[in-house]
């Protein structure tokens, strides 16, 4: 019996999940290198804000990420274009905290 984690349904399942997460992500202005640093559980819970299961793996993390820099060069190419708008940017507060300057 072959191993269905490494199916081609798997596969598309993971490309799937990875392009919702990453449409979820960019519509909050999240970049790929600010996902890959935060913590596990803090995707996680990202994951179920945007309504999918949590990836089991990091391979889907970093493919959202790779999804979301090419989006990012897209984006620098064409910034007029409504798809390289971010709608819900004032919500990348709630995932990702900006660094505190010292006094």
């Amino acid at each position: 019996m072959a191993d269905y984690a490494h199916s081609p349904a798997a596969e598309a399942g993971r490309a799937a999940k990875a392009r919702h997460l990453a449409g979820y992500l960019w519509d909050r202005d999240i970049s790929g290198p600010e996902l890959l640093d935060l913590p596990d559980p803090a995707r996680r819970k990202l994951a179920r804000a945007a309504g999918v299961n949590p990836p089991s793996s990091a391979e889907t993390w970093r493919s959202v990420a790779q999804l979301l820099d090419d989006k990012a060069t897209w984006a620098a190419r064409h910034p007029t274009h409504p798809a390289s708008q971010h709608p819900d940017r004032d919500e990348k507060i709630l995932w990702v905290k900006p660094p505190i300057t010292p006094w």
